[in-house]
Formats: structure tokens, sequence, C-alpha cells
């Protein structure tokens, strides 16, 4: 079985629910870009989309958020380069090693506010554990054998964490929020 993550294949390490921030480092040997995080991450999570960067032989990266003033490029932004200008998560990536340093939405979403990180990319603990897994059939459509679907989220149930096939049910609810309010739709209850 390949890597789901390196964070997960060794167990979760409980991250301290106080942990004020840190620094993100790319995976230069020299200047590297480096982006200064104003608070922890939330909604941490193990992603299988084919659009996050993920370490090398993994099949997810995790990735959570933080509000967008809390994030700042504070060495070498000169390297940073949007990898899809055409995605509505505009991810920064070292031209170099390619790693992405932070995903930033523009447009009118439900996520807007908030950008997209790696705390591994950190060379500080702390940071907030994965919480859930998401979009985990989407590493079949990146060549995943569909047989070794079960042994994937057996995986991610004996590290704890539950698995969905989009994002974590609070998440798809403030999307659907977002998407209705957008809408002009009056919310009662029926």
């Amino acid at each position: 079985m390949p890597s789901i993550h390196p964070l997960i294949d060794k167990g979760l390490i409980k991250g301290d629910p106080n942990f004020p921030g840190g620094r993100l480092l790319c995976r230069c040997s020299s200047n590297q870009v480096i982006v200064g995080l104003k608070s922890n991450v939330a909604h941490n999570h193990a992603c299988g989309c084919s659009k996050c960067w993920k370490p090398e032989g993994a099949l997810f990266s995790v990735v959570g958020v933080v509000p967008r003033e809390n994030l700042t490029v504070e060495k070498n932004e000169s390297k940073l380069k949007i990898v899809d200008p055409t995605a509505v998560i505009l991810r920064h990536a070292c031209r170099e090693c390619g790693v992405h340093m932070f995903g930033r939405i523009e447009t009118a979403h439900a996520f807007h506010g908030l950008d997209f990180v790696h705390s591994e990319l950190s060379d500080q603990s702390g940071w907030q554990e994965p919480q859930f897994a998401g979009f985990v059939s989407s590493i079949i459509e990146q060549g995943f054998d569909p047989k070794g679907m079960d042994e994937v989220r057996s995986k991610f149930k004996s590290a704890g964490l539950e698995t969905y096939d989009a994002l974590s049910p609070p998440l798809m609810d403030l999307l659907a929020t977002f998407a209705a309010q957008k809408a002009g739709v009056k919310f009662s209850n029926l």
C-alpha cells in the first residue's frame, strides 16, 4: 500500500489548541520562500483531489485554512507563481521546488477570506492535526486502483479519521448556505 501521507502513516500527533502559528518554508536548499501564519490552521484534513500539493509518494495532501489576514509572505515572494490561474483556489507555488505555499480565493465563494496552507512545511510543532479525509475517491481519477479503496478507508479509520468523498459535513453546510444566500433563499424550519 502506498503512503497515505507521512503525517498519517506514522500515527497522528495531536496539535496544541493554543498554538499561535508559525512559519512555512518551501523545500529549496537556499533562498527559501517563507510564509508567516499568525494563527493555527483550522479544518486541517487529508485531501485526495488532484490539485493539492502532495509530498513525494503520498496519495493525499494535508491542508488546512487560516484567515487571509493571518498570512504574510515574509521572504522571497518573487519566487512564487500561481499554478493554475483559472482555478478557484489560486495556489501559489515556489517556482524552483514546486511546493504550494498557500492557496487563495479571489472570487465570491464561501471560503473567500481563508487561505489554504500545508502546515507540514513548518519546522515547528503544535499545528492542528488532520481532522478528516476529504475527496477520498478522487485518488482513483489519478490512477489509484479502485480495488484498494477499502484498504485506504480502513487506514484512515484506524487513524481515527472519517472519510468523505467531498468535504466534512460542516464545510459542506457552509458551501450550501453560501449558495442559498447568493440565490436569495429564505431559510425556514419546515
